[in-house]
């Protein structure tokens, strides 16, 4: 394998390179870095910390760490996140399907916030993975409405800001009630993003934020993708009761939030290591949307054209890139944003000499997978054709995990207590 020259001119493997550059992104994004900074002042009252994501164990664990007076609370985070914490409880739950535990923390933290008066502060800890995670189903609704139309928007290639004004909809926590609950209390929300464009009134359905989106909004999305079970989802949305709280809201006066994390910070951190190794970084956007074999695509047509023209910059580089793709899964794989768009990638470029490409979630799972991603070689193509597994056929049956599992090119991390979204990064030798 080629090896770089970096700037103290020590030789690095492209896949330890790309490696590198994914755990900086990473790093740039744990609690106990970027929560302390963003910590209001102590009040008058009692101090209640609730929240959800995959980060929200974490991120309880570094308030306490660094909390000057008197705490107590409740967060509730994926099953396998969850780290020691004094005060504050931790409770683990189902992700990406909610469970009872979710629905059973979610109602615990409804409570947990309502009679506060002025002097109090609600100190809520936001990351990815909330919206399945803080599951208290609208009057009328069961968890297993709720799990259903979760599963069926995880297959119909929704977009997170769709999915998320579905479920703030089908919520009694979600989309600024859980806010609206804690009134007249000071409400301060410290949020690690996980959505494109850093919405906060999207990341875990903005439970503390102002929505603008309607149950009518919700209705259409669940028609545009052909969803229409169960029966009881779709008469609720239909019947339009009790909109979430709007902007303006004089509950939601006293509530503000602070974005401590964010997918553009993740790839500056990696363009940084790039820097250092010789290697110039392109950042293409940290809020790409659409389809991962589509998205694939145009990084593959970015990629030929610095290989053929040196533009839009010469090598050696890398692109880089963030945001949420969607897989719309109609074979029998297991999906995966990242190795779908990888193995798209890989049979794109046709085993283009010089290129080698990571991309990964920054929660360390891939989907629900306990894969963070994988790496292509321009060697992958010809490994998997040695080994009889067929490129173009696991990508029609959304198989990445298993074409890569069969390589050994998979990225393991385990989870890494954060989620800044995806991170894709192609590194062009010559």
């Amino acid at each position: 394998m080629t090896r770089i020259e970096n700037a103290d001119t020590m030789p690095t493997l492209p896949r330890e390179l790309l490696r590198r550059m994914f755990d900086a992104a990473v790093a740039s994004a744990l609690p106990d870095k970027c929560v302390p900074p963003h910590l209001p002042e102590p009040p008058r009252g009692r101090t209640v910390v609730i929240g959800a994501g995959k980060a929200s164990a974490a991120m309880a664990a570094a308030v306490e760490m660094h909390w000057p007076g008197e705490i107590e609370g409740l967060v509730v985070t994926r099953y396998g996140h969850k780290v020691p914490t004094r005060h504050i409880e931790i409770v683990e739950a189902a992700h990406p399907v909610p469970d009872m535990a979710g629905r059973e923390a979610a109602e615990r933290i409804l409570r947990l916030v309502q009679g506060l008066g002025e002097d109090d502060l609600v100190l809520c800890l936001i990351s990815g993975g909330g919206s399945s995670l803080l599951t208290l189903p609208a009057a009328g609704l069961t968890l297993q409405d709720k799990q259903a139309i979760n599963r069926a928007l995880l297959r119909s290639g929704a977009n997170i800001t769709e999915m998320n004004c579905v479920r703030k909809h089908l919520s009694a926590i979600k989309g600024g009630r859980l806010a609206a609950a804690a009134a007249p209390a000071r409400v301060v929300t410290l949020t690690i993003s996980d959505v494109p464009g850093d919405d906060p009134a999207v990341i875990a359905s903005g439970p503390t934020i102002a929505d603008r989106t309607t149950y009518a909004d919700a209705l259409g999305i669940l028609r545009k993708y052909h969803i229409t079970e169960p029966a009881g989802v779709l008469e609720h949305l239909a019947a339009g009761h009790d909109e979430t709280p709007k902007p303006g809201d004089p509950r939601l006066a006293r509530c503000e939030t602070h974005m401590i994390a964010t997918p553009q910070m993740a790839l500056e951190a990696a363009a940084q290591v790039a820097r250092e190794a010789g290697i110039t970084p392109l950042i293409l956007g940290n809020a790409l949307e659409g389809e991962s074999r589509d998205v694939a695509l145009v990084h593959a047509g970015i990629a030929r054209q610095v290989l053929a023209h040196g533009q839009p910059v010469p090598s050696p580089c890398v692109l880089l890139s963030g945001g949420e793709t969607t897989v719309t899964v109609r074979g029998q794989g297991r999906g995966g944003r990242n190795v779908e768009f990888l193995l798209a990638l890989a049979v794109a470029l046709e085993g283009a000499a010089g290129v080698h490409a990571l991309a990964g979630d920054t929660d360390g799972i891939d989907g629900a997978e306990e894969t963070a991603g994988a790496i292509v070689t321009p060697d992958t193509l010809t490994r998997a054709l040695a080994l009889g597994v067929d490129a173009k056929a696991s990508l029609a049956d959304n198989d990445g995990h298993g074409f890569f599992e069969a390589l050994g090119d998979t990225v393991v991390t385990g989870p890494t207590l954060t989620n800044v979204n995806d991170f894709r990064a192609i590194l062009i030798e010559k």
